[in-house]
């Protein structure tokens, strides 16, 4: 972080970070299923009705897309995001360089006014994708950002020689890049303290499937693991993380869960980067397969939500576009697939989490797998709907409680937000 308590000031901002409790705080909720999806236009334009509370779903007031459960940043609504478009048009200088950081801030200060009411406890979700804050991560289509960088570097230092320049490019790019996010994050949390702010699809796993089923293992590539302790300072200024588990389109069915798995595994190992107490985990999920359309199916949904919950995630925030709501039809079809498949299995998913807790963490903390490679053994509920045996989960402990089954008081060990 460079420049937090100097922010604070010019902006009248007080810095009060972890003030309050988030809506993920409460230990009657141990994993929660938040609803991302602009489906405001099913009732109130095609008289569609979509029950997610009742479903135990939580979402924004009048199911907008943004609101006081979740509020997505994308990369025009935040600042001045800088980045490089399909032909190569600079758009906000094109690079972290070329921003000035205090006029990035102080749009980005009054965006985040305008965006999030007073007290907002939900998720703020920053998502810029364009560039990795690390040289060696902007490959593939991202190489345009090194070469811009070069350019940048012979443009501002003419009388370097090739080498010098290129080190400068690279050590001019990460150390704008890691001011433009990190600033931004300690910006977003001392004007909304009770919110939970990450970046979405951080931290990388690099487990994608490239059509090879004989060796897929879903181990997160060791490139990626090395660059995510890199990160340190990331993980640091964060409240939140936000990985995404969608399922890619042609990944066999039974490597699901080791995509999922591994994924959430390496946000739990940065969670505890810079923090007295692991930062809470809510992953990105789809409710529909990108290349199909086709809504997901119960085996989906178990490896999907599933697994999130039995590894020891807060939650799972569900995605999803304005196709969903875009005609009475697609509104019925949303309507129909929540009461027939997703609404039961999320509601039998947090009532089992919610008793597992009670019965084996006094309430104090939430389940997760004991061995992730158990591969059969969920937080479900019997199908007579009575808890079932939590043999296969240990404890992880709210803030505040310690011991094998969270029942010994831990006095509090900073002002950090925790879970």
């Amino acid at each position: 972080m460079t420049m937090q308590l100097g922010l604070a000031l010019v902006l009248g901002v007080t810095l009060c970070l972890g003030c309050g409790r988030s809506l993920l705080r409460a230990p009657a909720r141990p994993f929660s299923v938040l609803w991302n999806v602009p489906s405001a236009r099913c009732k109130n334009r095609f008289g569609v009705p979509l029950p997610l509370e009742a479903l135990g779903i939580s979402a924004n007031r009048g199911q907008h897309f943004h609101g006081q459960n979740v509020t997505i940043f994308y990369k025009n609504r935040l600042g001045f995001y800088p980045y490089l478009g399909p032909r190569g048009t600079a758009h906000n200088g094109g690079i972290p360089q070329a921003v000035p950081l205090d006029r990035h801030l102080a749009r980005a200060a009054y965006q985040i006014r305008r965006s999030l009411w007073p007290g907002f406890a939900g998720l703020a979700v920053l998502d810029w994708e364009e560039w990795c804050p690390l040289w060696a991560g902007n490959w593939g289509r991202r190489r345009v950002y090194r070469a811009a960088s070069w350019a940048w570097a012979q443009w501002v230092f003419p009388n370097l020689d090739p080498q010098e320049q290129l080190h400068k490019a690279r050590v001019g790019f990460e150390e704008a890049a890691r001011a433009l996010m990190e600033d931004t994050l300690w910006l977003g949390r001392a004007l909304q303290p009770h919110g939970l702010w990450g970046f979405y699809r951080f931290p990388a796993c690099g487990n994608g499937w490239h059509g090879t089923a004989s060796n897929y293992t879903g181990h997160c590539h060791a490139a990626a693991l090395a660059r995510n302790t890199q990160l340190h300072w990331l993980w640091a200024a964060s409240s939140a993380l936000f990985p995404s588990i969608y399922l890619p389109p042609r990944l066999p069915p039974a490597h699901h869960q080791a995509f999922v798995r591994y994924r959430l595994e390496e946000a739990f190992r940065v969670a505890v980067a810079g923090h007295p107490h692991p930062l809470p985990v809510l992953a990105y999920a789809r409710l529909t397969h990108r290349s199909s359309g086709r809504f997901l199916s119960q085996d989906e949904l178990v490896q999907t939500i599933g697994v999130s919950a039995a590894l020891g995630a807060a939650g799972v925030v569900l995605w999803g576009d304005l196709s969903f709501s875009s005609s009475e039809e697609k509104c019925w079809h949303l309507h129909d697939y929540l009461l027939g498949t997703l609404g039961p299995y999320v509601i039998n998913v947090t009532r089992a989490a919610v008793a597992c807790s009670h019965q084996r963490c006094h309430g104090h903390g939430r389940c997760a797998w004991q061995n992730p490679g158990q591969l059969e053994v969920f937080l479900h509920l019997q199908p007579d709907g009575s808890p079932g045996a939590w043999e296969s989960f240990s404890c992880r402990c709210y803030q505040g409680w310690a011991g094998p089954t969270c029942q010994e008081p831990r006095p509090e060990l900073g002002p950090k937000e925790a879970t």
